[in-house]
């Protein structure tokens, strides 16, 4: 996900917020969505409150048992913004509510300190900027690679990490050639640098359409360049597979820009996918709801890093191949 902050709305009504939190509740796997998906902040509102006829017993037994399940899924309650509202009659979302004299308002842990307001709006206004990532090295995977005449080779693609400027040399993996930058536009002006979230187009000197190819990664040949992985180890979570799988089962990887043929090659052990925290070594199989630590081995190297190094390298989707 490219979101900086989560809103995860939760029904006060009776029996709608226990079934959301239950085992299987949809509020479940949406935080737990968010959370691995690298979304650090979240924002909880308590919704349908006028249906409680605004109770604070209500309201206050609904944030206990959202802080235990959301500190369970990896987010510190200390730092998340409880609003309650009616989105039907708009209480609290733009406007203090007079509906609920008990309410004093939200307070959260901000990087500079205590935060506190009373509507939606304010905690929304509320969210941290996260730090781009321009002091990390560059990572940028290919979308595409263009031959224009006159000019030469184009690749394009999306800066996830860094800054790409003219004069730059460059490092693309796995094919490990590495050229020149000579220009570098976006929406057919020039740069004199991409930032993250850039989608560019570069032109690199003696450099071939053959050589490179969507799914391959460009960085700083002097700065921690890309690599090919022969193998990796990930953490996968099954969300629906109709039987087992196990080792020697081949689905298609998509990573980033990369699409490739990959092979569970072992499990090495069965995971709590809230805590992280091994449950079995070497299981035979795993299954849907399973979470697992497993080697893999794409059919020809790809580029991955470790996902607390560059997380849009290090997050991938499996599915069959069928």
């Amino acid at each position: 996900s490219q979101a900086d902050c989560a809103i995860l709305i939760i029904a006060a009504g009776t029996g709608e917020f226990e079934a959301g939190i239950s085992k299987d509740g949809q509020t479940r796997e949406h935080a737990l969505l968010a959370y691995t998906l690298g979304v650090k902040q979240l924002i909880v509102a308590i919704n349908k409150m006028d249906t409680t006829k605004w109770s604070e017993d209500r309201y206050n037994e609904i944030i206990k048992e959202t802080s235990n399940f959301i500190k369970k899924v990896g987010y510190n309650p200390k730092t998340v913004a409880f609003v309650p509202i009616s989105g039907f009659n708009g209480d609290n979302m733009l406007a203090a509510s007079t509906n609920c004299p008990w309410y004093k308002g939200w307070k959260k842990e901000g990087k500079g300190g205590e935060v506190t307001g009373k509507t939606l709006l304010e905690a929304i206004d509320a969210i941290e900027p996260p730090k781009r990532p321009t002091d990390k090295p560059l990572r940028l995977p290919l979308q595409d690679v263009y031959k224009i005449g006159g000019i030469g080779t184009v690749p394009v693609g999306r800066i996830e990490t860094g800054v790409l400027k003219p004069g730059m040399v460059v490092t693309f993996a796995p094919a490990n050639v590495t050229t020149e930058v000579k220009s570098v536009e976006m929406h057919h002006e020039q740069l004199t640098e991409g930032l993250p979230g850039d989608n560019v187009g570069f032109n690199v000197k003696n450099v071939s359409v053959k050589e490179i190819r969507r799914g391959n990664v460009a960085g700083d040949s002097k700065n921690d360049p890309p690599l090919g992985a022969a193998s990796f180890t990930a953490q996968v979570i099954v969300l629906n597979h109709p039987g087992q799988v196990g080792a020697g089962y081949a689905p298609v990887l998509d990573c980033h820009t990369a699409h490739i043929a990959c092979k569970f090659s072992e499990i090495l052990e069965k995971i709590d996918r809230r805590t992280g925290k091994s449950v079995e070594n070497s299981p035979k199989f795993i299954k849907s709801g399973d979470a697992a630590i497993v080697k893999m081995v794409p059919s020809k190297p790809m580029c991955v890093e470790a996902f607390t190094d560059y997380p849009p390298l290090g997050r991938f989707a499996v599915r069959d191949m069928r």
